[in-house]
């Protein structure tokens, strides 16, 4: 699947990460309010609720002023009994994010054959879309 995501994130309470989504795929839209609460550097809780086009607007009036938002192309790609999801941003040509929504931190994932690893960035903060939203990291990737 082919997901064309704008990612805009809200001012919310310390400790919750509040972000609405506006999703397209092969022309529908859908809109989705998230907050998420940070449990450790791999592990978050988050609820997740569709929302209206009036709320979606609605929201976007209490988008945090210190954080742009965040476009980017998911690539949902299932394999076993996980799905694969990479993110790759318009501001690099260089690299791509990928993310596996596992059971539990000590669930051992082997990645699928096509993708290469080239860094490990799970509990590097600079690579969460939250922070990205500030600034983006350009270090070398190797």
């Amino acid at each position: 699947r082919r997901l064309n995501m704008v990612q805009t994130y809200l001012v919310s309470a310390p400790g919750v990460t509040a972000r609405v989504r506006r999703i397209e795929e092969n022309g529908n839209i859908t809109r989705i309010y998230t907050e998420k609460t940070r449990i450790s550097a791999r592990t978050a809780t988050e609820i997740e609720r569709e929302i209206t086009e009036e709320e979606y607007k609605r929201y976007l009036q209490s988008a945090d002023p210190e954080r742009m938002p965040i476009e980017k192309v998911r690539y949902a790609v299932p394999f076993g009994n996980h799905t694969a999801e990479i993110d790759v941003y318009p501001f690099w040509n260089d690299r791509a994010v990928l993310e596996i929504e596992l059971t539990s931190e000590k669930e051992d994932c082997p990645l699928p054959d096509y993708l290469t690893v080239i860094r490990e960035v799970t509990e590097n903060k600079r690579y969460k879309n939250v922070n990205l939203a500030k600034c983006v990291p350009n270090d070398p990737i190797a």
